[in-house]
C-alpha cells in the first residue's frame, strides 16, 4: 500500500517538475546549476531566466564557481566554488570579463572595458577599498541575476529607471547618515525640468544621474566642471558663459558655475523673469541697484521683452489671419524666424553683454513686425475682398432683378 501511495506522489509531482524545467534555455540544458536550482524552486530572488549573462551561456559558474557538469550538490560545490561574492570582490569579478577586451568584443566589439578602472576612482569605489561595505559595487546598480541591456525598459539601469534606483540608497536618510550629504535629491529632481520630462513624459533624451554624475566613475562634479557637465548637453551656454570675467570670478570665490543660477537637481524651466530685478529675478541675488550687473540685468530684459512683445503682437494677427483663412505660410516663416532670435538671444544672455543680446533682439523685433504688416495686409485684402464680393453680389442681384422685368415685359407684349 505504502509502495502505491509512493508511485502517485512521483506521478503527481512529475508533470510539475517537467513543466518547470521546460523555462531553462535550451544553451543550458545541461547545466546542473540551473536545472537543480530550477528544478528545486530555489531561484535567487528576482532571477530571470532571460537575463543577458543566460542568454549567453554563461551561467553560475561563470561568477559562482564549482562545478555545473554534477548534479551532485558536494561535488557541485567543491573546487573554486565561492557562494556568494563578498562585497568587495564584485568588482574584480565582473571585471574578469568586462576588463578583458578579447572576451567583450565578442558580444559588443565597441564595448568599454574600463569601467572596473573608473569605479576605483569613484567615492563609492574608494569607500569599498577602505573597507566601506554600505556603498554601491556593480550588483547594487545592476542587480546580480536580473542584469538586462540598459535598453530594456526593465533593466535597473534603463534610463527611466536610474533615478529611483540611485535613490533606494541616496534617498534614505538613515542609510545615509553617516556620509553628512543630502537626502532630498531625488525629489527635486523629480520636480525638475529635467525630471518632469524623464519621469512623466518618459523624455530619455533628458538627462538622469548618471548623465551629470558619470557611470562607474560617479563622484559629485568638481567646482571648476561644473560649467562643463551641463555643457555637454546647453554647449553655447557653457561657452559664452566660460568666456565672461564672471566665470572666473565664480572660480576664485570657488561658486559653481551653472548651480549658482540655476539649482543643482531642482533645475527649474527657465523663464524671462530670471533676467532682470524683478522678484524672480536670479541677478538681483548678487547684483544691488547701482552696479553694472544690475543694470546689465535691466538692459538685456528690456531687450528680450521687446521682443516677447513683437512676437506676441504677430502671433494674435497671424492667428486671425489663419482664422479668416487667408494665406499665413508666409507669416510662419517669419515667426519662426523671430522665434529663433528669441531663443538665439536668451542664450547670449549667458555673455552678459547687451550689445551681443541687443544686435540679436533687434533682428528679432524686425523680423516679427515684418510679420505683422504681412498679417495686416491679408486682413486687409480680406477686407476688400469681402467688400468686392459685396459690391459684386448687389451688381448681380440688380442685373438679376432687371433682367426678370424685362422677361415679364416681353412676355405681356407677346400675350396682347
Amino acid at each position: 500500500m505504502t509502495y502505491k501511495i509512493g508511485l502517485w506522489l512521483v506521478a503527481a509531482f512529475v508533470p510539475l517538475t517537467v513543466a518547470t524545467a521546460q523555462d531553462v534555455p535550451d544553451n543550458l540544458a545541461n547545466d546542473e546549476c540551473v536545472v537543480c536550482h530550477v528544478d528545486l524552486e530555489a531561484l535567487p530572488e528576482g532571477f530571470l531566466m532571460d537575463n543577458v549573462h543566460m542568454k549567453e551561456g554563461l551561467s553560475c559558474v561563470g561568477c559562482h564557481g564549482g562545478d555545473a557538469r554534477s548534479d551532485d550538490e558536494e561535488i557541485a560545490h567543491s573546487g573554486n566554488f565561492v557562494g556568494i561574492p563578498e562585497a568587495t570582490d564584485v568588482p574584480q569579478l565582473c571585471g574578469n570579463c568586462h576588463s578583458d577586451l578579447r572576451i567583450m568584443r565578442r558580444y559588443q566589439p565597441s564595448a568599454s572595458t574600463d569601467q572596473v578602472s573608473q569605479y576605483y576612482t569613484s567615492v563609492h569605489g574608494e569607500k569599498l577599498q577602505q573597507g566601506d561595505l554600505m556603498v554601491a559595487e556593480c550588483a547594487s546598480c545592476h542587480t546580480s541575476h536580473a542584469i538586462l541591456p540598459a535598453t530594456d525598459g526593465r533593466s535597473s539601469v534603463h534610463p527611466l529607471n536610474v533615478p529611483g534606483m540611485c535613490n533606494q540608497c541616496h534617498g534614505d536618510a538613515d542609510y545615509m547618515a553617516g556620509y553628512g550629504i543630502r537626502t532630498n535629491q531625488y525629489r527635486d529632481y523629480a520636480k525638475s525640468v529635467h525630471g518632469v520630462a524623464l519621469l512623466e513624459r518618459q523624455d530619455t533624451g533628458s538627462p538622469a544621474c548618471n548623465d551629470c554624475h558619470g557611470n562607474h566613475g560617479a563622484m559629485p562634479p568638481g567646482v571648476d566642471a561644473i560649467e562643463y557637465v551641463c555643457g555637454m548637453c546647453h554647449v553655447n551656454n557653457a561657452e559664452f558663459f566660460h568666456e565672461t570675467n564672471m566665470a572666473r570670478a565664480f572660480n576664485e570665490e570657488e561658486l559653481h558655475g551653472c548651480e549658482e543660477c540655476h539649482g543643482i537637481h531642482d533645475v527649474s524651466k527657465t523663464t524671462l523673469e530670471m533676467v532682470g530685478v524683478g522678484d524672480e529675478s536670479v541677478c538681483t541675488a548678487c547684483h544691488d541697484e547701482g552696479d553694472d550687473g544690475y543694470r546689465v540685468a535691466e538692459e538685456m530684459y528690456a531687450q528680450l521683452t521687446a521682443l516677447v512683445s513683437a512676437q506676441d503682437s504677430a502671433r494674435v494677427l497671424a492667428e486671425e489671419v489663419h482664422r479668416i483663412g487667408m494665406d499665413d505660410l508666409d507669416i510662419s516663416y517669419l515667426q519662426r524666424e523671430a522665434n529663433q532670435s528669441l531663443i538665439t538671444a536668451r542664450t547670449l544672455v549667458h555673455t552678459f553683454d547687451p550689445a551681443k543680446t541687443g544686435e540679436v533682439t533687434t533682428v528679432g523685433i524686425e523680423t516679427a513686425r515684418d510679420a505683422v504688416e504681412l498679417a495686416r495686409s491679408e486682413i486687409e485684402a480680406f477686407g476688400f475682398r469681402r467688400l468686392g464680393f459685396g459690391v459684386a453680389t448687389l451688381f448681380i442681384t440688380i442685373l438679376t432683378v432687371a433682367l426678370f422685368f424685362k422677361i415679364r415685359e416681353i412676355e405681356s407684349v407677346k400675350d396682347s
